[in-house]
């Protein structure tokens, strides 16, 4: 069983930098492909970003590529998510995932965290 924890959520304004964190326990961390997702009121759940075992090589939504970077810590069982330059539409539910293949699909992760919120004011 994969436990997920995320953290780092908050409140802050437009342009300003949040780092999310996501400690996974219970398995071998470096088995898995991780991802980050967000949900935003009302919305469905979209993938933002993922990254590949190793943390070689990574991928990006659109809307964030430039602003967002992932990065693991195998040794730490850690995946990160530094979001800068936050705008309002960053505003959502970001979870973390963790699966076998990587892929911007949410289908093919196996194992989902609870949540953090992170609030972007105008």
């Amino acid at each position: 069983q994969v436990q997920l924890v995320e953290s780092g959520g908050g409140l802050v304004q437009a342009g300003d930098s949040l780092r999310l964190s996501c400690v996974a326990s219970g398995t071998t961390f470096s088995r898995y492909v991780m991802g980050w997702f967000r949900q935003a009121p009302g919305k469905e759940r979209d993938f933002v970003a993922t990254i590949s075992h190793s943390g070689r090589n990574t991928n990006y939504a659109d809307s964030v590529k430039g602003r967002f970077t992932i990065t693991r810590d195998n040794a730490k069982n850690t995946v990160f998510l530094q979001m800068n330059s936050l705008k309002p539409e960053d505003t959502g539910v970001y979870y973390c995932a963790a699966g076998g293949t990587y892929s911007s699909g949410s289908s093919v992760y196996d194992y989902w965290g609870q949540g953090t919120q992170v609030t972007v004011s105008s």
